[in-house]
């Protein structure tokens, strides 16, 4: 029998840390995670899952959400952890970190996804949860702005790659960048499309 997931009545706890990550499918940069309590008496108008937004409106978004929110934290996995532990395992560790980092103790910790990280909360995973729970949106577009800022400043150190338009995602022109340049020091190594570059 399939447990229905009341999101009204999720939406509605008081102290709902809302908590999203971004970042595990890149070939460079980190996992950015973001946790986020919102304030139930200052509304935000047009929450919705980050990958939906443009970056106009994710940045905008972003700051309102800043200002308004009772809390919020980011947390992050480097390059090395990911190579360590897997990206599915460095999700969960920016995760932790982002949610341990708050300033207010949750009453209930809402993870996006299929997983919840390791920490002393009562917590649920939300499948789709950036849709559905406003502080998982809020979480996500946090999150996805602040590692997109700190993919475009590597677009400097490394300029050849392309970094401020893909965000270290494997598009062609990426990949072409590899291939011709080789791999940085931002490079997850234990990825399949940059390990075969390892000199």
């Amino acid at each position: 029998m399939i447990k229905l997931i009341d999101y009204s009545l999720i939406n509605n706890l008081a102290l709902l840390a809302g908590v999203d990550e971004v970042g595990r499918g890149p070939l460079a940069g980190p996992v950015v995670a973001a946790a986020v309590i919102l304030d139930p008496h200052k509304s935000i108008v047009g929450l919705n899952d980050s990958k939906k937004l443009s970056a106009k409106k994710r940045q905008s978004l972003a700051g309102e959400i800043k200002s308004k929110a009772l809390t919020w934290s980011l947390g992050r996995a480097e390059v090395e952890e990911i190579d360590a532990i897997n990206v599915q395992n460095a999700s969960l560790l920016a995760m932790k970190r982002a949610v341990e980092t708050m300033a207010i103790k949750p009453a209930m910790v809402a993870v996006d996804g299929l997983y919840t990280p390791a920490v002393n909360y009562k917590k649920i995973a939300i499948i789709k949860g950036d849709k559905h729970i406003l502080a998982i949106s809020a979480a996500s577009i946090i999150a996805k702005v602040a590692r997109d800022n700190e993919m475009m400043m590597f677009d400097d150190v490394y300029p050849e790659y392309g970094f401020s338009s893909h965000k270290g995602y494997p598009t062609k022109q990426h990949i072409a960048a590899l291939k011709r340049l080789g791999i940085t020091n931002i490079h997850r190594r234990s990825f399949a499309p940059v390990a075969k570059y390892i000199v």
